[in-house]
């Protein structure tokens, strides 16, 4: 059998379609968009055809569209632009705890030049409770962002809900909708956004191209300076081949969504239901329902997911182990810590993403193959003893600094991590830590692993969080 493509959530092959618009782009006479002359005019006029129908998908006005270079710009200029821009208001934002890392590093971006920072938990599932929302809104705090969908197990958020909270409170919503466009109908009023985080990659269109929706009238700084292209918000000129494969895309995704999600959401049942018969070791991750249509993100409980993904290679199954951005890393995902998944079974995940043009066929191949995968690795592998955790002794043990300043999560949980194995029960470890999302990955993993959370103190960016070790893991 042909080579099976399944990372569909870390880019998506360029639809035909949009490459025959994209090369037509290139026997136009050469002319920049903001140049008065006919090929610039001609080249203005094409890119802005494209800003018409990237409005359309998610059914907003062409002027509140910014052209980016994709997700992760269009995310930074939403959080650090907005920031920046409304701090006189207030200096509190929100971010959940399984965003992308454009999200999490633009937030850590934002704390070290004064500005408060609460990382939201979510549930085992990956879901933000609105309430949880509602109970962290202060005075000062102008702006949260929520992703629509997770990039890494599929779950989607109650954003509708989550804005009405905002609009309620005069707080600005932002959510990346990478993962949804063309996966999900997205209408922004009903959602409550003021904005939204587009990549074209992610729905058939060309890498190079993304977008920001921002509602009319916010106050947004630009984080480039330069000249005056996209209402003075993304200094350079445009990249226009990229821009019309965006918009072409996000045409098809108009007309075809509904078509593609049925197909796909019926891969990914069958999909679901064949790899847990396969063996009760296999867990999903995410939540059941509320999920992408293409997303089966799953541990195998005993099998690392490198050596997972290098034997399905050798069968022809290209699949991933999560965020593409995070693919060389041999730690655990942050989003799956956050969801209170132990260290050694997220290190056993894999994802498989469908796309409009998987079939059947290929659904079922891929379940023999993980299921052939299983029976070998089943041979060789020992079950843990049954015996219950080890209660901690009287007293407090020792006392354990250990310092994570600098690093970005989930490294501060990799370090915590490796630093308890080698302490005596009863020990406690005093974690240092800067990153705003290191909070609740700490509490998450500290809930996960059975440990005792002793005490936890905050002074401006400094996070120190003291565990007690309650039982080997």
């Amino acid at each position: 059998m042909k080579g099976i493509y399944v990372d569909h959530a870390a880019t998506t092959p360029i639809d035909p379609r949009v490459l025959q618009a994209v090369s037509a782009v290139y026997s136009l006479p050469c002319g920049n968009p903001s140049s008065s002359h006919r090929p610039g005019m001609d080249a203005r006029e094409a890119m802005e055809k494209a800003r018409f129908h990237v409005a359309g998908l998610i059914h907003a006005a062409p002027e509140e569209i910014i052209f980016t270079s994709g997700g992760t710009e269009a995310d930074n200029l939403a959080l650090k632009g907005f920031a920046l821009a409304n701090r006189h208001r207030g200096k509190h934002i929100m971010v959940s705890a399984i965003e992308h890392h454009a999200i999490l590093h633009s937030a850590k971006r934002l704390r070290a030049l004064g500005f408060e920072v609460t990382v939201l938990p979510v549930d085992s599932a990956g879901r933000v409770d609105p309430l949880d929302v509602q109970k962290n809104l202060r005075k000062k705090t102008i702006l949260i962002s929520i992703m629509h969908a997770n990039n890494e197990v599929g779950t989607v958020q109650e954003i509708e809900e989550i804005g009405r909270l905002t609009r309620e409170a005069g707080v600005a919503l932002h959510t990346d909708a990478v993962q949804t466009a063309g996966s999900i109908p997205i209408d922004v009023d009903r959602l409550g956004v003021d904005m939204l985080s587009l990549s074209a990659h992610k729905f058939y269109g060309p890498p190079g191209a993304g977008a920001l929706y921002i509602r009319k009238g916010l106050k947004v700084l630009p984080i480039l300076d330069g000249g005056a292209q996209e209402h003075g918000l993304r200094a350079g000129t445009e990249n226009l081949p990229a821009i019309v494969g965006m918009g072409a895309a996000a045409q098809l995704a108009q007309a075809e969504t509904a078509a593609r999600t049925e197909h796909i959401r019926g891969l990914r049942d069958l999909f679901i239901k064949t790899i847990l018969a396969l063996d009760k070791g296999v867990t999903l991750n995410g939540h059941p329902r509320a999920r992408l249509a293409g997303n089966v993100n799953i541990c195998l409980g005993s099998t690392g997911n490198k050596e997972s993904l290098e034997t399905l290679s050798a069968s022809g199954i290209h699949a991933s182990a999560g965020s593409a951005c995070n693919s060389h890393a041999l730690k655990p995902s942050h989003v799956l810590t956050a969801m209170g998944i132990p260290r050694e079974k997220a290190l056993t995940a894999l994802r498989f993403t469908f796309g409009k043009d998987n079939s059947r066929e290929e659904v079922e191949y891929i379940g023999r193959e993980l299921g052939r995968l299983l029976r070998v690795r089943a041979r060789r592998h020992q079950h843990p003893s049954a015996a219950g955790p080890a209660k901690p002794p009287p007293g407090t043990g020792k006392i354990i600094d250990l310092d994570v300043r600098g690093l970005y999560c989930p490294l501060p949980i990799l370090k915590t991590s490796e630093t308890f194995s080698s302490l005596r029960i009863g020990d406690v470890l005093r974690v240092v830590a800067d990153d705003p999302a290191a909070e609740a990955d700490l509490q998450n993993w500290t809930r996960s692993t059975g440990q005792e959370g002793v005490g936890l103190l905050r002074n401006g960016t400094k996070i120190c969080f003291s565990i007690r070790k309650c039982k080997d893991f």
